[in-house]
């Protein structure tokens, strides 16, 4: 590869993502790529930080506010990880990139969609993913595999009704942007989801 290639996964919780994004990442490593694994928010330090107060349920902050820790945290880790990783010819799989944020902080949250995508291209530099797979699957399906894993932070906690907000949020997201974000079944086992995944991925690569 000359050049790196950006990978991200999103989807509803207990869709499967991270643990997909580790299968993903050690079969490309397996054929020769170099991969580098990461999340968001998160991935760096500073990144880390601002992740933990965004997420926790003990703060209250306004949509507005939770916004702008989720976009500083995308700038720090674009600057330091994904766009130097990217320059070196590596493979980026990322858990959740700027789909989450106008997702969550714009489409369910109330935030002007437009006006949030341009600041969180201000945020990434102008960085979008090459790809992104949405792993969608009915809540009341995941919802099994949220039990197993518990509740990790305050979108999580907010039950099943919310969960099925999130999912039609993405859903309409992919219609928005339907050549980058392709839509991959998740309710299946995890071993024919990386199946897909792997199919779909070579086609890039």
């Amino acid at each position: 590869m000359k050049k790196g290639f950006f990978i991200t996964l999103e989807g509803p919780d207990g869709s499967g993502k991270t643990t997909q994004a580790k299968r993903l990442g050690a079969y490309l490593e397996k054929i020769g790529l170099e991969v580098v694994l990461t999340r968001e928010p998160g991935g760096t330090d500073l990144a880390e930080t601002l992740r933990s107060l965004a997420l926790s349920p003990e703060i209250t902050m306004s949509k507005r506010v939770e916004s702008l820790l989720h976009v500083a945290a995308r700038a720090d880790h674009v600057d330091k990880v994904i766009r130097p990783s990217l320059k070196a010819g590596k493979v980026v799989i990322c858990d959740r990139f700027s789909d989450s944020t106008l997702v969550y902080q714009g489409l369910l949250g109330g935030m002007d969609l437009d006006e949030l995508e341009r600041l969180s291209l201000f945020g990434s530099a102008g960085l979008m993913p090459d790809v992104t797979f949405l792993i969608d699957g009915d809540p009341r399906i995941l919802l099994t595999r949220r039990q197993a894993r518990g509740v990790t932070d305050k979108f999580e906690a907010q039950g099943l009704s919310f969960q099925e907000t999130i999912r039609q949020g993405y859903l309409s997201l992919s219609a928005r942007y339907p050549e980058r974000i392709l839509l991959i079944d998740g309710e299946g086992d995890p071993d024919s989801i990386t199946r897909t995944l792997i199919k779909k991925v070579e086609k890039f690569l």
